[in-house]
């Protein structure tokens, strides 16, 4: 009998069964995480358990039947606890809910495993691809049409990030022309903002650089300070420091988009419902546009609605819209450039933490990387409908498009990949992207420029910029 696969428990008329209780857990605080990279169909999964009982006894069960050997695992003195099972050759892609009983004493909690798509190599002879190290933690990429030059943002670990660059390439050789490390951000109040404790003020490291947008009208650089909740404006000859706005003024700063013919620049505050203005030639904030959501009090998951909270931006300045999507809510917006405002705001049909975004202006469609159901969606703009959910890998993060051709780049993080799929939905390549593929960037000429990122410091495949250029 296959696991992870619809079943049917028949029960005899009359039959009784005598089902021991015992003694429930009352401060059960036991939480699991699947140790293997990528579940694909055929995946033996490794799942490790923290925080139980020390002696207590543990079941795995989907769907009624058990998972592994059926045997209880038993959960150490340091309450943790390790398991394997097996996912079927035939198992559907998607999100599985896996029990996770305990015995002695009794709870219980439900683990969600992703299913990922499992999607061969294929088509490299079309591309040429030409790759070069740069610097730790690279995160974003911009094409400078200009100067010819790629801007690259880095930045490593966790808070206080005191390693980060903002570093110039050469977008023919990708050799570092000019790099900068951004200055030191002002000290944080002694135990953080709701954090009482604690007599020294926090080390806030520096303004560590996240998303990254060129202005060649100016001859200016945007990154997002993510760290500080702000923004910062660099020269592109040398990276002279030109503004750095104060930090708190967008939360969670991620994407920026230049709109060289209105001069203005949008950034996605991430937790918040608001995507952030600001006057390019002045360099300064304008407002703040609010996105509001579709779904109504009560829907999936039941309760108040999420809010909105953009991600990836992506700007069509000939039809002054900006395009974004939201990871909590699953949909997209359009937002009047010109206007100033929300023009429009639908679910996307088939997304799960919808994160990335792009658009095909040919077609009128916009495409959606979904990092929870592992998919671009194509998306027919006029009607919001979803054309085609194309299973890509695992971890889709980020999507660029060669307009010329027609394709999409989309690079999934966890899958190691770029798949390059056409506007019919169909899949034209999937290339090796390294280790941990982050963000793809197109230079309007039919190249695409993919940053990955590393899996430690003696990783040969991280922190690589490739050039992607078919044949």
């Amino acid at each position: 009998m296959a696991l992870l696969a619809p079943f049917t428990v028949l029960i005899a008329a009359g039959a009784h069964a005598a089902t021991p209780f015992d003694t429930p857990d009352t401060g059960f605080k036991g939480r699991v995480m699947v140790d293997t990279p990528v579940v694909v169909p055929g995946t033996e999964v490794k799942l490790a358990g923290r925080d139980f009982k020390p002696g207590q006894e543990i079941r795995l069960t989907y769907g009624g039947l058990a998972l592994g050997s059926g045997q209880p695992v038993v959960v150490g003195a340091d309450g943790t606890f390790r398991a394997e099972f097996s996912v079927p050759a035939d198992a559907p892609i998607g999100q599985h809910s896996v029990v996770v009983s305990a015995l002695k004493p009794a709870a219980a909690l439900i683990h969600t495993l992703k299913v990922s798509p499992d999607v061969a190599l294929s088509g490299e002879d079309r591309f040429a691809m030409t790759a070069q190290k740069v610097v730790p933690g690279l995160y974003q990429s911009a094409y400078s049409s200009k100067n010819n030059a790629i801007y690259v943002t880095s930045a490593v670990g966790r808070p206080p990030v005191n390693q980060t660059q903002l570093v110039k390439l050469d977008a023919k050789t990708l050799e570092i022309a000019k790099a900068v490390t951004p200055a030191a951000a002002p000290a944080l109040p002694a135990g953080g903002a709701g954090r009482p404790g604690g007599n020294a003020p926090r080390d806030p490291g520096l303004f560590a650089v996240y998303g990254v947008a060129v202005d060649d009208v100016n001859g200016n650089v945007w990154v997002t300070n993510t760290r500080q909740n702000t923004v910062a404006v660099y020269r592109q000859s040398d990276l002279t420091l030109l503004k750095q706005f104060e930090p708190g003024l967008v939360p969670h700063a991620r994407d920026v988009q230049v709109d060289e013919k209105a001069g203005k620049v949008y950034t996605s505050a991430f937790g918040t419902p608001n995507v952030a203005v600001f006057d390019a030639k002045k360099l300064e904030f304008v407002k703040n546009i609010e996105i509001k959501t579709t779904i109504a009090a009560g829907g999936p998951g039941g309760g108040a609605p999420k809010a909105f909270s953009p991600l990836s931006l992506k700007l069509d300045s000939t039809n002054h819209k900006l395009y974004t999507v939201s990871m909590s809510t699953n949909e997209a917006a359009v937002i009047d450039t010109q206007a100033g405002e929300v023009e429009k705001v639908f679910p996307v049909e088939g997304a799960l933490s919808a994160i990335g975004v792009a658009f095909h202006a040919k077609t009128n469609r916009l495409l959606v990387a979904a990092q929870g159901s592992d998919n671009l969606l194509i998306v027919d703009l006029a009607s919001g409908k979803t054309l085609h959910d194309v299973k890509v890998g695992a971890g889709s993060l980020n999507v660029a498009v060669d307009a010329g051709r027609g394709w999409a780049y989309v690079s999934n993080r966890a899958a190691g990949t770029v798949t390059v799929v056409d506007m019919d939905g169909k899949i034209v390549a999937n290339l090796p992207g390294g280790s941990y593929p982050n963000h793809v960037a197109d230079d309007g000429k039919g190249t695409i420029y993919l940053i990955n990122k590393t899996r430690g410091s003696e990783d040969p495949e991280g922190d690589r910029v490739t050039r992607i250029t078919p044949r």
